[in-house]
């Protein structure tokens, strides 16, 4: 049996004897110890409280890390992130500080189909060495689970490439992933103008396969004006879930245009992004209302907010405030994409959301860890200081308090990160 003890925590984070989705005013309560001890035993957490009643028998028995005034906190649960894809788009980056909008870059070969075009002249083979060392990276910067959608590829046999590439990394990586199919990210040039064929394509040849092959646990659509329409996303939506593929979708990013409504009338484990959104609509995502049309309960799923993607793209950011004041349950993700948020990094992601969203840093942790882990139906095995849970863990630096975290946005303020009971180091070398 493998047992570490970690001795005088100057604060253990979200410490819950049981868990559950967080909203409105209880993303608020982040349940702190202050002079801790944590246990963790074959890489799950064991045991916690105050210093003055740890058991010295543990001491003698297992590794000991005295982290001397440090803290602890959950890793982060990043649940939306295209994390696999070929090659980067600076230049298109160039070209919006030039005055270009993302819709007509889009519009002009660029986005999505620009990164499709790199997939498909990848290899699966250099595919996954790209993406394995972006994991590496984001498991450094803290972490332990993430959510990775296809979508840049928009053939068959493409789509299949990346889901291919994050099956392959589940299978070797410690850290924990949950895979999306998003087939339905933009539709390829050869079916502009014939929307259905390449639905029925996505129906009838990737999703058999991605059945077959259990590629995918999720399923997601860009619902969006000059993408998927709403009742496209229904569609598409409910082939996947025949699969038992539940969806997560891209909604409300530019444009309002019933996804909302869709996704609720799909029972959506998460709606992702909400840039802009109505009154009505807000009052949707927090329950106090149903749409008639949706034949729906009231919703209890996500509000997944990506706010370093609206930063990038210089777009108003999500009305997190408003969220939360009405109920909502929120999520923070980074949306690592080559686009619109060419980073990984949690940290960025929880100071923007402090600085821009006035999310409290007790809210934002709580969205970046146990929400987070809700959103990628991770709840009960991560999120939170949980007997029971496993041992992903973040240890930080020295710092004088948690809202020092979004305070001090542009320093490192991480020290240690432990997955499933191990500190991780890179093993970059390894996939060679």
């Amino acid at each position: 049996m493998s047992l570490h003890v970690f001795t005088n925590i100057k604060t253990l984070v979200n410490v819950r004897e049981e868990s559950h989705i967080l909203s409105g005013s209880g993303m608020a309560e982040l349940p702190l110890i202050n002079n801790a001890y944590l246990l963790v035993e074959n890489g799950l957490i064991t045991g916690y409280g105050e210093m003055k009643n740890l058991d010295t028998l543990y001491q003698e028995r297992g590794a000991v890390t005295d982290v001397k005034g440090q803290m602890i906190l959950p890793s982060w649960c990043d649940s939306h992130t295209h994390l696999v894809f070929a090659g980067t788009r600076e230049c298109e980056f160039v070209n919006r500080i030039k005055g270009m909008s993302y819709a007509q870059i889009a519009t002009e070969g660029g986005g999505i189909l620009n990164s499709a075009k790199k997939l498909h002249e990848t290899t699966e083979e250099e595919l996954f060495i790209q993406a394995w060392k972006r994991l590496e990276e984001v498991s450094m910067l803290g972490t332990g689970a993430i959510e990775i959608k296809s979508g840049y590829g928009l053939t068959v046999e493409d789509e299949l490439k990346i889901l291919r590439v994050i099956k392959k990394l589940k299978e070797r990586s410690a850290i924990s992933i949950k895979s999306t199919f998003l087939g339905a990210h933009t539709y390829p040039l050869a079916y502009r103008e014939d929307h259905k064929g390449y639905i029925d394509k996505i129906i009838n040849e990737m999703l058999p396969v991605i059945a077959n092959e259990n590629l995918a646990d999720y399923i997601d659509v860009f619902c969006e004006e000059g993408f998927f329409s709403a009742d496209e996303t229904v569609t598409i939506c409910k082939a996947g879930m025949k699969y038992g593929l539940k969806p997560k979708l891209h909604v409300n990013q530019l444009n309002s245009i019933g996804g909302i409504e869709a996704g609720i009338k799909l029972g959506a484990v998460s709606l992702d992004h909400l840039e802009v959104l109505t009154d009505k609509e807000i009052n949707l995502l927090s329950g106090k209302t149903i749409a008639s049309d949706t034949g729906a309960q009231r919703w209890n799923g996500l509000c997944t907010l990506l706010p370093t993607a609206a930063f990038f793209l210089a777009m108003p950011l999500q009305p997190a405030r408003k969220l939360i004041d009405n109920g909502c349950s929120v999520a923070l993700a980074s949306d690592y994409n080559p686009g619109s948020s060419p980073s990984g990094n949690m940290n960025f992601v929880i100071s923007l959301s402090c600085i821009q969203m006035k999310m409290f840093p007790e809210e934002a942790i709580n969205a970046a860890t146990l929400n987070g882990a809700y959103a990628m139906g991770l709840g009960d095995q991560l999120g939170s200081i949980t007997r029971g849970k496993r041992a992903n863990l973040i240890i930080t630096k020295q710092i004088p308090s948690i809202a020092y975290l979004p305070y001090s946005f542009g320093t490192d303020l991480i020290d240690q990160v432990m997955i499933g009971g191990e500190f991780i180091t890179s093993k970059i070398a390894q996939v060679y």
